[in-house]
């Protein structure tokens, strides 16, 4: 049976059409082995196949993946033809051979052959996987000589390619040069502006498109869901999902995704579950990782963590994804217990070398107190990147080490890696909390001159904390007048507080009145302004204030803080009354700030903002919120542990001196976190050196 096959085979090879017809077949079903039986028996039949032949077996084997045998026929042809060059020259570009793709082109035309389209869209996507953005502008010159630029095809790779070069200005004036547009143009363009974040602009290619009467695909759908999600537009994202079903795509798993995804990005969790809910189908790791994120985001943590069981339950296996996800929202909680359980089922998962899940695993124990655990993660990283080394100084910056958070810089661009804004905003934050004005102020200045890159708002914001913060209040007004545009919330806020700790009413006044039209709603805008007329003395301002606290309704936001225990969060506020272990709590407050007068405590009454008898006050800071969880952590976590304690907004100045007495008196090392950094207490000494 075989010998007739190959007799018949013989016969039809003499044939060229019909060579070509097999070895068509041979690429579209990918059998690379029967393509090489046909080869040889082409080259026993016609020992030179003709270049029509020679065509075909270049595109077979490239198909298949055999790119070697396909040059080696290229090589071997004594002519060649245009049909020739764009066959190779294609097949290495879908074989990820692009720098080759790219040479083969220069040859082609050193030959004397003019590129066909297919040739120079095949170029053009080996420039866009390479990254290489100067010779893709080249190529798009050279397209345009050739009169190719108005061609769909082409003009869909050279979008493509501006787009993830970042370059969306260079990509809109592609599509608006081209006398067509399908939908692949259409799709590539709105593509192109959701994944570089311009979403607005994506959104209104997505209606031009529907003007323009080119109905929309999957994938269209998902690009244009994701432009929602990064704008946090409910509105649209619903008519969208009204449009999802129009077209018939609700139970498409990847739409789904994208659903999920574009809800939880805008605070619609509720509906994300509902999606999720909709279709067994649906449920993958993906869709899983999906809400889980998106859980994460909005702080629901125990919701995020009863997917990821459902998901084992149903044997879906997690990916990093779905670790990445969970482990910030224990992140984002300090949800150290939690955390630790992860990190231990990502090292069974095999998932700890990955970038992503390590990084996570950098900024959840740094964000959970455990700085050395943090340092562990980054140093058994082998091959370190540069979102390794932004996590690690964003880590002792809000631990306050920013001498070690300069070296560590220092060391990533050594290494060739390229700071972004994040990196420049965790190094302008180490500088601010560590004290290190002139460094900052250097490396702010450094930004444009070494770097080459424009600093942004937040980094403006963050100059002007780290000014503000040394009490150079006056230098720091005279950056907020040079800036080219107004400060953020961020940048205000640190002035105002900055101005209560050193006593700058008139200043204050200014600060907080710009805050105020920045964030009306911002309840705690007049608190720090009355706050900072007591420290002043200011009393009848302070009533003024608080009449008009009054007046306005605005709430407070209260202190509070909580400590772990036995994986349950144990929840204090100030003079707090009501734990079931308050007696043992208060008798330990008692029995340590008798002890602390003895080892030389003195309250510093300038913390209470109340115009009441010294005596009061003194009675007041004994039971602020910090002190009791602490007493409570005393009493209840063994004393080989470190404890936590983490408060909601910024720690006085006399329990900051409390806390370092307290240290030393029991021998223990006590972590704080406030809403603004860590505090390390070891023996009498505090990590930030005084200075928060």
């Amino acid at each position: 049976m075989k010998v007739q096959k190959w007799a018949l085979y013989r016969l039809l090879l003499k044939d060229p059409t019909s060579c070509a017809f097999m070895l068509q077949d041979c690429a579209r079903t990918r059998q690379l082995n029967k393509g090489k039986e046909l080869h040889a028996h082409i080259i026993t039949t016609a020992k030179q196949p003709s270049i029509f032949v020679s065509n075909h077996l270049i595109n077979m084997y490239s198909k298949c993946g055999g790119m070697a045998c396909a040059l080696q026929v290229f090589d071997e042809m004594p002519q060649r033809n245009l049909v020739s060059w764009t066959a190779v020259i294609s097949g290495l570009s879908q074989n990820g051979a692009f720098q080759e793709a790219l040479r083969f082109l220069e040859e082609m035309r050193i030959s004397g052959w003019q590129p066909s389209q297919f040739a120079l869209s095949c170029a053009v996507q080996a420039c866009a996987a390479l990254g290489w953005v100067q010779h893709g502008k080249q190529l798009h010159s050279l397209i345009l000589k050739t009169g190719f630029g108005s061609e769909l095809f082409v003009g869909s790779n050279l979008i493509d390619m501006y787009s993830k070069f970042g370059l969306l200005v260079d990509a809109q004036d592609v599509f608006n040069g081209m006398s067509a547009k399908d939908k692949v143009c259409w799709t590539a363009l709105i593509d192109a502006c959701s994944k570089n974040g311009e979403f607005s602009e994506a959104l209104r290619a997505f209606r031009k498109m529907n003007l323009d009467g080119i109905p929309a695909d999957q994938h269209v759908l998902c690009s244009a869901l994701s432009a929602c999600g990064g704008l946090n537009s409910l509105a649209t994202g619903k008519s969208l999902h009204a449009s999802v079903i129009k077209y018939g795509f609700e139970s498409d798993i990847v739409v789904g995704n994208s659903l999920i995804d574009m809800y939880s990005k805008s605070g619609d969790v509720e509906s994300a579950s509902l999606v999720f809910s909709l279709d067994s189908e649906m449920v993958n790791v993906v869709s899983c990782s999906t809400l889980i994120d998106g859980f994460a985001e909005n702080d629901e943590i125990e919701k995020a963590m009863n997917i990821y069981l459902n998901l084992r339950r149903q044997g879906i296996v997690p990916n990093e994804f779905t670790f990445s996800s969970l482990l910030k929202a224990c992140a984002s909680q300090a949800a150290l217990e939690q955390g630790k359980q992860l990190h231990a089922q990502v090292i069974k998962a095999e998932f700890a070398a990955d970038p992503f899940v390590s990084t996570v695993l950098i900024d959840m124990y740094g964000k959970s107190g455990l700085l050395e655990s943090s340092l562990q993660v980054f140093h058994e990283i082998q091959d370190k990147t540069d979102i390794a080394y932004n996590a690690t100084i964003g880590v002792f910056a809000h631990h306050g080490y920013g001498r070690k958070a300069i070296q560590h810089f220092e060391k990533m661009v050594s290494k060739g890696m390229e700071p972004n804004a994040i990196t420049f905003v965790n190094l302008l934050t180490a500088c601010s909390h560590a004290g290190l004005v002139d460094e900052g102020l250097s490396y702010f200045n450094s930004m444009s001159m070494r770097f080459n890159f424009t600093p942004r708002g937040e980094h403006s914001a963050c100059v002007i904390d780290l000014l503000s913060r040394a009490g150079r209040l006056k230098e720091a007004e005279e950056f907020i007048k040079a800036m080219p545009s107004e400060p953020n919330a961020f940048a205000w806020c640190s002035l105002l507080g900055a101005c209560r700790r050193h006593g700058d009413a008139e200043r204050g006044k200014l600060a907080a009145e710009k805050l105020m039209m920045l964030e009306p709603e911002n309840n705690g805008t007049h608190v720090l302004l009355s706050n900072l007329y007591a420290t002043v003395g200011q009393w009848e301002d302070v009533k003024s204030v608080r009449k008009l606290i009054k007046e306005t309704k605005v709430k407070k936001l209260p202190g509070y803080s909580w400590v772990d225990v036995n994986n349950k969060t144990h929840i204090f506020g100030a003079e707090d009354f009501s734990h079931p272990q308050k007696k043992q709590i208060y008798e330990k407050l008692e029995s340590l700030s008798d002890r602390m007068r003895e080892a030389g405590y003195i309250p510093y009454t300038g913390s209470v903002s109340s115009n009441v008898e010294e005596c009061l006050k003194e009675k007041l800071l004994q039971y602020h919120s910090e002190r009791i969880a602490l007493a409570f952590a005393l009493i209840s976590i063994p004393s080989e542990k470190e404890i936590i304690v983490k408060k909601n907004l910024r720690i006085c100045v006399d329990c900051h001196s409390a806390i370092k007495f307290i240290s030393k008196i029991v021998g223990r090392h006590i972590i704080v976190r406030d809403n603004s950094r860590y505090h390390h207490f070891r023996d009498g000494l505090c990590s930030c050196g005084d200075y928060w």
